[in-house]
């Protein structure tokens, strides 16, 4: 019974949790996508440089909270935490649409209809949100392949590492930092990628520096069985985090280049949704490999 209300209550944590961070990121990268234009990979780095800095601090602090206040308080803070993103969201506005008042006319009233015109806004709605013709973009297609090959690998080094530091003689403590070396140094890779993409000569060439950065994470991914010693794992700790930051720092802009700022909503939904499969599989299946 034990084991029973265990797995029902991490099925339901996961669950709401994995319901909120799916409507938070997708709305916020819409909204960077509405909000800037000129200076957009700059907007993308700083707004992803969020995730590295908890990913350097949360794991001593998540220590810290466990050892004085127990799971259950742990949690009830880490949430407290989490509802920040309401605030956040309650900031923001719809863009204005400027235009001249003499030019502006009133709106007009809006005229009951009836349950079938009802049925077909929901319909012409739902296609608006899922929309399956960009199965019919060959540049999206490419993009999605290559976002999929290299989700399914992204998070095994993030979840193994501190695993195979202790395996190789490293200490308990040394290996837990790794993930903080890699985070700190994410956080700065970030903003400093938009920086140099938002540039007059990356920005028309953002695609060739997106793969660049995936073919330099799954580089140093390759070399990482040759790293077992210390400090040969904090220098793959540290170019794991310049190559992770890179490619998390274009990946969305890459998409937005892609469709453009109208179809991005629709895109970056689908996106996501197809990435949560190699996302979920990605770790239990490297975690097998002998």
């Amino acid at each position: 019974h034990f084991k029973c209300d265990c797995f029902i209550f991490s099925s339901t944590l996961f669950l709401h949790t994995g319901w909120g961070l799916c409507f938070n990121l997708n709305a916020s990268l819409t909204i960077i996508s509405k909000y800037f234009l000129a200076k957009r990979p700059l907007a993308n780095g700083l707004a992803m440089a969020g995730s590295p800095v908890f990913l350097c601090v949360l794991a001593p602090v998540n220590q810290y909270l466990l050892g004085h206040f127990g799971w259950r308080g742990s949690l009830l803070i880490l949430g407290g935490m989490m509802l920040n993103c309401c605030v956040a969201g309650a900031l923001m506005r719809p863009v204005a649409q400027l235009c001249n008042p003499r030019s502006c006319t009133p709106p007009k009233k809006v005229e009951q209809t009836n349950n079938t015109k009802t049925r077909g806004s929901c319909m012409k709605n739902a296609k608006t949100f899922m929309d399956l013709s960009f199965f019919k973009d060959q540049g999206f297609i490419i993009y999605l392949i290559g976002n999929v090959m290299f989700i399914f690998g992204a998070y095994a080094p993030i979840v193994f590492l501190s695993a195979y530091a202790i395996s190789q003689g490293v200490a308990e403590y040394s290996a837990a930092y790794l993930l903080s070396i890699m985070g700190f140094v994410d956080m700065f890779v970030r903003p400093g990628t938009g920086l140099v993409a938002n540039s007059k000569w990356f920005r028309p060439r953002i695609q060739y520096l997106f793969s660049f950065a995936m073919v330099f994470n799954g580089t140093f991914h390759l070399l990482c069985p040759l790293m077992r010693t210390y400090p040969l794992l904090v220098a793959y700790a540290v170019f794991f985090g310049v190559g992770f930051g890179m490619v998390f720092a274009l990946i969305f802009e890459c998409l937005m280049d892609l469709m453009g700022s109208q179809r991005f909503p629709s895109a970056v939904g689908l996106v996501t949704i197809i990435e949560c499969f190699p996302m979920l599989l990605g770790p239990p299946a490297a975690g097998n490999v002998p």
